[in-house]
């Protein structure tokens, strides 16, 4: 069962709830409630009210703008919450955490890529956790991953020519330079073509036998089979884009992916059981949002417990949530980088490792 007018629907129901409990709100929901995007606010109300009671939450509509997050953050620090989750947007996040930060609440983000968000806490002093990656998160993976499982094959690296083809397709061969590695053939290509022949002819005559794609799922399931097709025995490894609705052409069997997990895929049954009994599906923003409020409440719970400020123990410890261990690291991003590689079994994304 899909999120949607169901789920949106309930929003004034959970409102009430919260606000008919006398004890103060422990944790802000601050999403999108309206507007374009509020399918994806519903996502995160639903994981982090599956999380919580509901006489913990304060929930606010923050419209996915900086007018709506400063109010949205306005309504957080006069109810006293104590740590918000929640914020999808950069410009509703950038306007609310200078009043957060002010009143001394912190911010686990379940949906913001942005770099400078963490990058700039020395200068900013911004009390923000981010749940998701960052921006770059996917080029360091692919960086780190491709060299080492490719050291021993005639690789080729290949772009379309876009900015997030060729910075993709960048990093890998500067880590592959860095590991004294070579490329026998590097070039950028056409997209949306009908057929790549010419271009799989080029990496034939170079012998690459496995092909770095700075891409999208339709060029690249294009080039596979196009390969087949001239009998050339090739590999073929894309970003995150491969997640991508199928196109006419099917994806090979094989092809490999450096992107996120599925969380559905990893998540405990515990949570899971949880969304069984609330007939909904945990996708997109789903889980991330229920272990954001996991994390929160833990936190909340050893700050009392050690008399320690949140933000300390936010930082400072390891946290068992529905979709694995979290610790943030002294920038307040993740840890531990969630890319990892994948490969392609015909019908879905496994990770490389457990087929």
């Amino acid at each position: 069962m899909r999120l949607g007018t169901s789920c949106l629907a309930g929003i004034a129901g959970l409102l009430l709830a919260a606000q008919a409990h006398a004890q103060e709100p422990q944790l802000g929901i601050s999403a999108p409630l309206s507007g374009p995007s509020a399918i994806l606010g519903a996502q995160v109300l639903e994981g982090a009210s599956a999380a919580a009671d509901a006489a913990e939450l304060e929930i606010a509509d923050d419209a996915c703008t900086g007018e709506g997050g400063a109010s949205a953050a306005r309504q957080f620090v006069e109810a006293k919450v104590r740590v918000v989750v929640g914020f999808l947007c950069t410009e509703a996040i950038e306007a609310a955490l200078p009043i957060l930060k002010q009143a001394g609440i912190p911010v686990i983000t379940v949906g913001i890529r942005t770099d400078s968000l963490t990058d700039n806490r020395e200068k900013t002093g911004w009390p923000v956790f981010r749940l998701g990656p960052r921006a770059g998160g996917e080029n360091t993976a692919a960086a780190a991953i491709l060299p080492k499982l490719w050291r021993d094959k005639l690789f080729a690296i290949i772009d379309d020519g876009t900015i997030y083809g060729r910075e993709l397709a960048e990093s890998v061969r500067a880590a592959a330079e860095q590991s004294a590695l070579k490329p026998v053939f590097t070039d950028n290509f056409r997209p949306q073509m009908d057929n790549q022949v010419g271009l799989i002819g080029r990496l034939r005559k170079a012998g690459a036998t496995h092909v770095f794609v700075g891409g999208d799922r339709d060029d690249i399931a294009i080039m596979a089979r196009d390969a087949a097709a001239t009998g050339a025995d090739m590999i073929f490894a894309g970003g995150e884009a491969l997640r991508a609705a199928s196109g006419e052409v099917p994806l090979a069997e094989g092809t490999l992916m450096i992107g996120l997990p599925e969380w559905s895929e990893i998540a405990d049954r515990r949570a899971l059981a949880v969304f069984r009994e609330r007939q909904t599906a945990p996708y997109g923003y789903v889980l991330p949002s229920f272990a954001a409020v996991e994390i929160a409440r833990a936190a909340l719970a050893s700050a009392d417990a050690a008399g320690k400020p949140l933000p300390e123990i936010l930082a400072e410890r390891e946290f068992k949530t529905a979709i694995g261990p979290i610790r943030f690291d002294d920038k307040g991003d993740l840890a531990d980088n969630p890319y990892r590689a994948f490969r392609y079994d015909g019908t879905r994304f496994i990770p490389l490792g457990d087929d």
